[in-house]
């Protein structure tokens, strides 16, 4: 798959056109599937693996990759489908989630496809498979492409804790954010549930948005029944960067757009690189970056903005 992820400059110019790349994959003989080509940082054939006693089922093993030990994921198992059929076509993308390189194995590689955000949808609840998507789309010849919820998948492999470290939030905070309220936006029902679960610690009032037109759609019904600012209502809005119909580069143009929006304070919460994303924020107009997923950073990221806010 040499030249696979060249051009990674160009593709970097779709961000904030609420455009992306998906890389084409295949579980099974037929069956698309698709991940985000900002998380791979590799696609190779199958190399040699060795095996890890006592890890979870779908982790076939490690391979040795530049002196990095990486894990392997059947992704095709992972996802509730037939373990994965290895052949001369099995290839391992190797990507980065949250500041961890895992490689995930998959039946074979297409292609990489050039996409607006808006061409995505949300997976239809009748999906068998919907538990392990974020979204769909099709190509020009209607075949069915799958994006799969990687932040799932890992976090089933990988447990999270959304608890937070006793003493992190002071009392006089504590006492405030019970009063505050927070939305969340993200496709993966997995990442808005880690957030839920970490702020309801604190009390905070969370509404959730599986996309940024869900999110914008929201905010403009708050802003139509809320006196003054909606920033005087809301502490933040925590965003994901990738979701169909309007990413969250594209949601924050919007809310800075709009007058009775334009305040709020945006919180960038992704999985894709930090270095990237700082850089992005900034160009969007976001207040802040939050890598995925921490709980403690983002309790402490609540802590600071309260403190603010208050005159803490």
């Amino acid at each position: 798959m040499s030249g696979i992820l060249d051009s990674v400059d160009q593709r970097t110019q779709l961000v904030g056109q609420n455009r992306f790349e998906l890389l084409l994959f295949r579980l099974g003989r037929h069956q698309l599937f698709a991940i985000n080509v900002f998380k791979v940082k590799e696609v190779l054939k199958l190399p040699r693996l060795n095996a890890i006693p006592n890890s979870h089922p779908v982790v076939i093993g490690v391979a040795n990759m530049r002196g990095q030990t990486v894990p392997v994921i059947d992704l095709s198992a992972a996802i509730g489908m037939r373990p994965t059929e290895i052949t001369e076509t099995a290839h391992m993308i190797v990507t980065e989630y949250n500041g961890t390189v895992q490689g995930f194995l998959v039946s074979d590689v297409e292609r990489i496809l050039n996409l607006d955000w808006s061409d995505v949808m949300p997976p239809p609840v009748t999906a068998g498979r919907a538990h392990y998507l974020t979204a769909i789309t099709r190509l020009e010849d209607n075949r069915l492409v799958e994006i799969v919820d990687v932040e799932k998948v890992l976090a089933e492999v990988s447990p999270y804790t959304t608890e937070i470290t006793p003493g992190l939030i002071e009392d006089e905070v504590l006492a405030i954010a019970q009063s505050c309220e927070v939305m969340v936006v993200d496709d993966s029902q997995t990442a808005r549930d880690q957030v839920h679960s970490t702020l309801s610690n604190l009390g905070i009032q969370i509404y959730e948005a599986v996309n940024g037109t869900d999110a914008l759609q929201q905010l403009r019904a708050f802003a139509e029944h809320t006196d003054g600012s909606l920033s005087d209502r809301f502490l933040m809005v925590i965003t994901d960067a990738e979701m169909p119909e309007m990413d969250g580069y594209r949601l924050t143009t919007e809310i800075r757009a709009d007058d009775r929006l334009k305040d709020l304070y945006i919180v960038l919460h992704t999985s894709l690189s930090g270095s990237f994303n700082h850089a992005m924020v900034e160009k969007v107009g976001c207040n802040d970056f939050l890598p995925k997923f921490e709980s403690d950073r983002l309790a402490k990221l609540v802590k600071d903005r309260i403190k603010v806010v208050y005159n803490l």
